[in-house]
């Protein structure tokens, strides 16, 4: 066996509700359609401000996914 090549991609999820929302939101998206996905990486996050409260959040995460043999 030998090692293993992995690829990342940048994807933003967002969420009305919070940041652990949007990430999931992301990765769970990201698995209809992507295999053998191992980790995530937040890479920034942000919002929308709405009549001065947090009206969505944003986080960038890098997904990692393990390419087939």
């Amino acid at each position: 066996m030998g090692a293993h090549v992995y690829k990342k991609i940048e994807l933003v999820g967002s969420s009305t509700t919070g940041t652990d929302d949007a990430i999931r939101n992301a990765i769970s998206r990201a698995s209809e359609t992507i295999k053998n996905m191992d980790w995530y990486e937040v890479v920034e996050q942000r919002g929308h401000i709405v009549d001065g409260k947090i009206a969505h959040y944003q986080v960038t995460v890098k997904i990692g996914f393990r390419l087939e043999d």
